[in-house]
């Protein structure tokens, strides 16, 4: 697949690596778009916005979430924005969750599913 030529979309909740692998991405070539699709009340916009080629979806635990970022929430917000993250999650090509995995295997699984999508 020639990198230069698609373009990928990362979704996933608060403290699921979004950042990290939209950085590895890029320094591999690859054009990537972080989208904060959590934070949006419309269903489609990581479509309207950028429409990715590949739209990515990591996928984490709430206790995870708290681990990773430290962050001062409820489940319930947690919960909310798997809500608002549902439509980008029927719709993405690649599903990786990460909650036991370090950031270069997530890397890794990406690039494979990645190169298994050109086939």
């Amino acid at each position: 697949m020639n990198t230069n030529k698609i373009t990928i979309g990362v979704v996933g909740p608060c403290g699921s690596g979004k950042t990290t692998l939209v950085n590895n991405l890029r320094t591999r070539g690859y054009e990537v778009k972080h989208i904060a699709q959590e934070h949006s009340y419309v269903p489609d916009m990581w479509e309207r916005i950028t429409n990715p080629s590949i739209l990515i979806f990591l996928d984490v635990s709430y206790i995870n979430t708290i681990i990773r970022k430290n962050l001062n929430w409820q489940e319930k917000e947690y919960k909310e924005q798997l809500r608002r993250l549902d439509h980008a999650r029927n719709h993405a090509d690649i599903i990786i969750k990460t909650d036991e995995i370090n950031s270069n295997t997530v890397l890794i699984k990406t690039l494979e599913a990645i190169n298994s999508l050109e086939k």
